[in-house]
């Protein structure tokens, strides 16, 4: 590759990523006022973490199976009330069960 085609992909880069953070600055210069959009908003980052680490549960373990068993036992883990650690350690007994059994 031609150090002048490595430059322009370079500087694409460099605009699209521009792009994206400074344009939502240039549109909402006020403060967000409605109701539905603020909550919105604040939804995004998890949204965007579960989005990320939801395949990663069920794909992580030798078998898909295992993956939602230990997804479920954290779940119910979590809604009972353990905090981080419990959770994980939950899952984890979980997934080192489900793959001895099956």
């Amino acid at each position: 590759m031609s150090d002048r085609r490595i430059y322009l992909s370079i500087f694409i880069m460099i605009l699209t990523v521009y792009a994206i953070r400074v344009t939502p600055f240039l549109i909402f210069r006020k403060e967000i006022k409605n109701k539905w959009i603020r909550s919105f908003l604040y939804y995004v980052p998890y949204v965007t973490l579960a989005v990320m680490t939801f395949p990663a549960i069920l794909s992580s373990t030798s078998s898909v199976i295992s993956g939602a068993i230990a997804l479920a036992v954290g779940i119910a883990a979590a809604l009972i009330g353990g905090d981080l650690f419990t959770v994980a350690i939950c899952a984890c007994i979980a997934v080192f069960l489900s793959e001895l059994i099956i």
